[in-house]
């Protein structure tokens, strides 16, 4: 059985735990938030020497980390990953650009507002620019979606399961305004009807 090693408040394994729940991959959960110091510890550090998660794990030894890459790997010849290929490009074009420029403003911003330990980051001139860059990511995503159901068309895609976790929370968790993308909203919960769902705090028994 696959062992998934994720940290439970993490977008990024959010991600993971949403793809797998959807596609019926069984595996063995660890949960890996701050201050488990799982990730510190020289066995963990040995699989992934960024000592970061999510990370899974085969039976054979092998491992592989990166939310998006994960997501790749198991999304192949699903439904979730257009045959065409350059329809597939769009998926991975926006699988990039979440983590080059929507995570490092809505979830850097998240992360700094509900961890503890990033409490010193708590000001003006580090949350603003943050805000703003963030919104504006934020309208991007909602441009597209006024134009096609979800981001890479007409169906739903791997580009949308890595971009949900993260914008769901983008207001609760970021302090971020989304009451002016209506279409943003509305792709929320088209992801949110598709079958499987399951929210940021559902883990496995």
């Amino acid at each position: 059985m696959l062992t998934l090693y994720s940290m439970p408040s993490s977008g990024n394994s959010h991600k993971v735990r949403l793809l797998f729940h959807k596609l019926g991959i069984e595996y063995r959960h660890i949960a890996a938030e701050y201050g488990s110091g799982i990730t510190r510890h020289p066995d963990f550090l040995s699989k992934n020497p960024h000592g970061r998660v999510p990370l899974v794990e085969w039976e054979d030894g092998r491992v592989l980390s990166e939310s998006n890459a994960i997501l790749c790997h198991f999304g192949e010849r699903t439904r979730f990953v257009p045959p065409d290929p350059f329809q597939r490009s769009k998926v991975l074009e926006w699988m990039f650009w979440e983590q080059n420029s929507h995570e490092a403003t809505v979830a850097v911003r998240a992360a700094i507002l509900n961890y503890s330990h990033r409490e010193a980051e708590r000001r003006s001139e580090v949350l603003d620019p943050l805000f703003d860059a963030g919104q504006r990511n934020l309208r991007r995503m909602n441009l597209q979606l006024e134009a096609t159901p979800f981001l890479a068309g007409d169906q739903i895609t791997l580009a949308d399961l890595c971009l949900y976790p993260y914008t769901a929370t983008a207001e609760s968790r970021g302090g971020f305004d989304l009451s002016e993308m209506p279409a943003l909203s509305a792709w929320l919960s088209r992801v949110e009807n598709d079958p499987d769902h399951i929210t940021l705090d559902w883990l496995p028994s």
